[in-house]
């Protein structure tokens, strides 16, 4: 367990916390504009992440999605709960519109698996199937069917009210799916269910453009957070408590109700406690929705993580035993 949690701290978050903080401080020295971190987030939504995102669910097979159903029911209906709880909560406590109910979710209700996923999730048990498995199904649910719900809800949301609202949610759907973010990754699953191979010699191509997704999507969230004060008040509070505590609790719970294995279990209750997705608070720059609020509660859980994933491992194992 220290071995594992020495390797994800130093090889994980601190190099988002540094890549962060050196976005941070550029943009409080002027040396890109806040304009200029939109070029930035443009990159990462409309390329870099597509890509990365196609070809990490690209490499799934159909037999890994159906292995195990009760994972991927489990997940499917849990994440998607839980986003929607988030959504409609944000709105309540805190009197948020329905756009910046979207962004929040985005935020809040969504783990950085595909960023992280991997990188957390081997060093402890290892690269057999088990840990491609939760990762690939986890995945598959936040880029492939939450991400593009919260854009549905996002550009809705963004309608003017004179609109007729048939028109407005189709166009909201229409406006979600020209996302290459959105796009990119059910295409991937289509690929995947059908059976389709993607030929390996052009994973390179995809690779190298997916490099660009993790670094430049943080540097990026530094910069926008340095255009805003840091939010440390009850919403971010909120925020990084929805997403660090109730969502894996809830996962927790669910997973010994319905009897998941204890490796199992462990994993994915690791991979929904991971900090919020990187994708929310691009999003969130990219529609200037509610970027002070997203960037600050990313900050925050990014720290948050260090303190509670010890934990959340630690009663995963002994519960499920």
């Amino acid at each position: 367990m220290e071995e594992f949690m020495s390797k994800m701290l130093f090889s994980d978050l601190i190099p988002i916390i540094v890549i962060m903080a050196i976005g941070y401080v550029s943009g409080r020295k002027n040396v890109f504009q806040q304009g200029q971190s939109q070029i930035f987030n443009k990159l990462v939504l409309d390329y870099a992440l597509p890509a990365a995102l196609f070809i990490s669910i690209v490499r799934a097979d159909r037999e890994m999605l159906f292995e195990n159903a009760t994972l991927s029911i489990i997940s499917l209906v849990g994440l998607v709960v839980l986003f929607m709880v988030s959504y409609y909560t944000i709105q309540i406590f805190f009197k948020r519109t329905k756009a910046e109910g979207a962004v929040c979710a985005l935020v809040a209700g969504s783990p950085t698996i595909g960023f992280l996923g991997y990188a957390i999730l081997d060093p402890l048990y290892g690269t057999g199937v088990e840990t491609g498995l939760v990762v690939a199904i986890v995945a598959i649910v936040v880029n492939a069917v939450t991400l593009p719900i919260g854009l549905y809800l996002l550009n809705a949301g963004s309608d003017s009210a004179n609109k007729d609202a048939k028109s407005n949610n189709a166009s909201a759907v229409i406006d979600a799916l020209k996302q290459p973010v959105v796009w990119a990754p059910i295409l991937a699953v289509i690929f995947v269910l059908i059976g389709i191979k993607v030929p390996a010699q052009i994973d390179p191509t995809f690779e190298l453009l997916a490099k660009a997704n993790s670094s430049v999507a943080v540097f990026a969230a530094g910069l926008t957070l340095a255009a805003y004060k840091l939010e440390l008040d009850w919403e971010t509070a909120y925020n990084t408590f929805f997403k660090l505590i109730l969502m894996p609790a809830v996962f927790l719970g669910v997973g010994l109700f319905f009897d998941l294995s204890t490796l199992t279990l462990q994993m994915l209750v690791l991979g929904v406690a991971l900090p919020p997705a990187f994708s929310g608070v691009i999003i969130s720059g990219k529609y200037n929705v509610y970027t002070r609020q997203a960037t600050s509660s990313l900050a925050v859980s990014v720290i948050g993580f260090i303190l509670t994933a010890p934990g959340w491992v630690y009663l995963a194992k002994v519960l499920s035993s």
